[in-house]
């Protein structure tokens, strides 16, 4: 064979090699750290994970998970905004290099995207002002709260709560929180991003976490295929949970710990 026969018989081979199921020319961690840039895709419409501020700058618990990790890469952050609607996509599309936004593992996304290490906790809980003590479900006795019928938290609830709480139904989130930020009931049982958007709020209320209903972590989205990335960013986090900076987060914006999250 002659060596332009040769040299086209490899190409050939390589490229198809490139395009076989499952190989992936892993190129995203080298990108990033050529262009001392990284782009994350971040919310700004669910708070307390992510929210416009009042300077006009995304902030929330997400935003500074993205800082974070480009900080421990040594490189700029672009914070491109995202829906949970096309946040996927975004990845998908190289428009943004890592998802940090509230994003649940599950089997559907698995097969288009890969995750790294859970970052933060997402849940539902009862939360209620720090002038009133509740540290345990039985605390609950005699106090009134209220929760959105049929949602996860109020199934929730209704398995843990004793038989002296007096519990409020409403039919949708909206009328859940009015009812405690009037004052009709002493407590409320919502979800993490809505209970983050109430105190953000009233913050003249002094609400805070009170009791764990459930617990549902989020995680980074990597494009599939780029371990290297993938595995750099589960370093940053392995990283921030041994030291605490995980914590401190989840504290700040979220009123806990994040607590034991899934490797």
């Amino acid at each position: 064979m002659n060596p332009s026969k040769h040299l086209l018989c490899l190409g050939l081979a390589t490229a198809a090699w490139l395009a076989a199921p499952g190989v992936h020319a892993q190129t995203a961690l080298d990108d990033i750290m050529k262009a001392k840039e990284i782009k994350i895709a971040i919310p700004t419409d669910f708070p307390p994970y992510g929210m416009v501020g009042t300077d006009l700058k995304p902030q929330g618990l997400d935003v500074d998970m993205a800082v974070y990790i480009a900080q421990k890469l040594g490189v700029k952050v672009d914070l491109v905004p995202v829906t949970s609607a096309n946040r996927i996509a975004y990845l998908q599309t190289k428009k943004a290099d890592l998802v940090i936004s509230t994003l649940g593992k599950n089997p559907d996304r698995e097969k288009v995207i890969d995750f790294t290490a859970a970052y933060s906790p997402f849940f539902q809980a009862v939360f209620g002002p720090k002038s009133m003590n509740v540290k345990s479900f039985a605390d609950l006795s005699g106090k009134t709260i209220s929760v959105t019928r049929a949602a996860l938290e109020d199934q929730e609830l209704t398995k843990v709560a004793p038989a002296g709480a007096d519990i409020k139904r409403f039919e949708d989130n909206n009328t859940t929180v009015s009812a405690y930020t009037a004052g009709q009931v002493q407590l409320i049982a919502t979800g993490a991003s809505v209970a983050g958007n109430m105190m953000a709020k009233n913050p003249q209320m002094g609400t805070e976490y009170k009791l764990l209903l459930k617990d549902s972590p989020n995680f980074i989205g990597v494009n599939k295929g780029e371990d290297k990335l993938r595995l750099k960013v589960n370093e940053v986090i392995a990283e921030a949970r041994k030291n605490g900076d995980i914590d401190k987060m989840a504290v700040k914006w979220l009123g806990r710990p994040a607590g034991d999250l899934p490797q």
